[in-house]
């Protein structure tokens, strides 16, 4: 949101740490892999910082949240030996759990990017900006 807010200019990765309170570090890998599949551009050096990638009308939620989660189902019904669950034959929990789920991605995938930077102002004074 705050690269969207900040379009054209870029953003660093130390201002976003900054706002919003998170570690720079978990915040680099993030904008390393988001640079990596398109959603943003990085630049390295003096200036360096980050860019969108792509529009913001062209930026579903889904896919953002997909692409950090890496799954869009809630359990695995195996372990880590990829044995099944002993309930797995009757059980229903994880139809039940991926049925939300489906309807979880379905609503955020009816929103853009810019759906959520609709009050610019309003946000960039929110932020500081």
């Amino acid at each position: 949101m705050q690269a969207a807010l900040r379009h054209p200019n870029r953003v660093t990765v130390d201002e976003v740490a900054d706002t919003y309170g998170i570690s720079r570090h978990h915040l680099v890998k993030i904008v390393h892999n988001l640079g990596r599949h398109g959603y943003l551009e990085t630049h390295r050096g003096v200036g360096g910082g980050f860019t969108l990638g792509r529009r913001p009308d062209e930026i579903r939620l889904g896919e953002i949240v997909r692409f950090g989660e890496g799954i869009d189902t809630v359990i695995d019904c195996y372990d880590a030996e990829n044995r099944a669950c002993k309930l797995f034959p009757a059980c229903r929990l994880k139809g039940v759990l991926d049925e939300a789920a489906a309807a979880f991605f379905s609503v955020l995938d009816d929103y853009t990017l810019a759906d959520l930077v609709k009050r610019p102002a309003k946000m960039r004074k929110a932020l500081g900006m």
